[in-house]
């Protein structure tokens, strides 16, 4: 039996697309962050889709994934270029 190639594996549970925007380094790290949140919420989607997860526990995993999302986005001064009143 061949061993599995863990990169493989990785890509496959772990997929991230290329960035497509204006760069800047913050903008890349908060596209990285974006998917990250992304791929956690679709696995907590299943988790309470399959009954292993309660619909309060699901609400709460991404309740605090935003938060961490929106600290991100925060510290990384994204959207800080927008006008007042166009966020």
């Amino acid at each position: 039996m061949t061993k599995p190639n863990l990169t493989s594996k990785n890509n496959f549970l772990y997929p991230q697309s290329r960035y497509y925007g204006m760069f800047t380094p913050e903008k890349l790290a908060f596209n990285a962050n974006l998917q990250e949140f992304s791929h956690k919420i679709s696995y907590i989607s299943a988790l309470q889709t399959g009954g292993k997860l309660s619909p309060e526990q699901a609400y709460e995993q991404v309740k605090n994934l935003w938060k961490q999302l929106k600290q991100s986005k925060k510290e990384l001064k994204i959207g800080a270029d927008l006008e007042p009143g166009t966020k």
